[in-house]
């Protein structure tokens, strides 16, 4: 009977045992820093130093402050940790145990996996709140959209992961299932959220550099993020039409580059070079993926321009060919 009753309350006692503990960590951390603080002083102390308690207590107080930073994520850990363990005990002869119990086994899985259903819920109110501010925030922010899809996707993962390997209540798991298609709808409205933001907002960027090499850059970065948004949703018309619009635009970057080019060629008279690079835009023109109006228009464009240089080119030549028999009449002598 002595027996059983130490045996209940061990196995009573190891859940606790396994509980994360603030204090424990705050208490661990103060240690840290008073036997930091105390080395220091000594150390400071014996090289001479006149105020060897302002550097040892600078010391102390960092550790102090980067114990208090880190608190947060290093108890979240450890939760995580200690309700794993609830789920799946690793200490020896919990197989035995449980084989010994097994009506307060299945009790203690059930409670485990009320436990993470709640933990789930938490997490789910905090990505609702996330979401209505992000929302909230004007356009030039798309970051924060991008955040919340993060989130989602973390809280689907580890979701997931539950419905896999927790034992739950059919109440909890058909509760889980509808929050999950509630993260999946908020994922989906910010990924497209901030794809459209990101990329309107580096178009526009692109649109203001002045060099060729940035304008490309920027402009294949706004094309990035709304593929990246087509991955996983390739059914989004509009994302498809703002895609085709910076293809075209990366298109007339291109274009205009070697039109450009043709154009100060033609300034300082040279036709033929001109003409060559007009024929380098055209094949750019005729290889991109683009509006096919757009590129009949601006091929029609570039052909004038070319038969324009092919004209001066003509008149040059004329004009040469007039000058140099000009010549040869002046100097030529008259027959007597």
């Amino acid at each position: 009977m002595h027996t059983h009753a130490s045996a209940s309350g061990a196995h009573r006692r190891a859940p606790a045992a396994r509980m994360p503990s603030t204090a424990g960590y705050m208490v661990a951390a103060g240690v840290t820093a008073c036997a930091l603080f105390f080395v220091l002083w000594w150390m400071l102390q014996t090289s001479g130093d006149e105020t060897p308690w302002v550097p040892a207590g600078l010391a102390a107080s960092v550790v102090m402050l980067v114990a208090v930073a880190a608190r947060e994520v290093v108890m979240r850990r450890a939760w995580t940790r200690y309700l794993l363990e609830q789920d799946h005990p690793g200490l020896p002869g919990s197989g035995e145990s449980r084989k010994q119990r097994p009506g307060r086994s299945a009790h203690g899985n059930r409670l485990g996996g009320n436990t993470v259903a709640e933990a789930h819920a938490a997490q789910l109110r905090a990505i609702q709140k996330q979401a209505t501010d992000a929302d909230s925030l004007p356009a030039s922010t798309p970051e924060t959209h991008l955040e919340v899809f993060h989130a989602c996707k973390d809280y689907l993962a580890s979701t997931d992961e539950t419905l896999r390997s927790v034992v739950l209540s059919p109440e909890s798991r058909s509760n889980l299932r509808i929050s999950q298609e509630r993260v999946r709808v908020l994922q989906k409205h910010h990924l497209l959220s901030w794809s459209r933001a990101a990329s309107q907002s580096l178009a526009q960027e692109a649109q203001r550099r002045v060099l060729y090499s940035n304008k490309m850059e920027t402009a294949r970065r706004a094309l990035d993020c709304l593929d990246s948004a087509l991955k996983l949703y390739p059914e989004e018309a509009d994302l498809h039409e703002s895609a085709a619009a910076l293809r075209e635009y990366i298109v007339s970057v291109k274009v205009g580059r070697w039109v450009e080019m043709a154009e100060r060629a033609a300034f300082k008279g040279k036709y033929s070079r001109a003409i060559d690079r007009y024929r380098d835009a055209l094949f750019y023109l005729s290889r991109e993926d683009m509006d096919e109006e757009v590129r009949s228009v601006t091929a029609e464009r570039i052909g004038r321009e070319i038969e324009m240089l092919r004209a001066r080119i003509s008149t040059v030549k004329e004009s040469e060919s007039t000058r140099g028999k000009e010549s040869e009449d002046d100097w030529s002598v008259p027959e007597s």
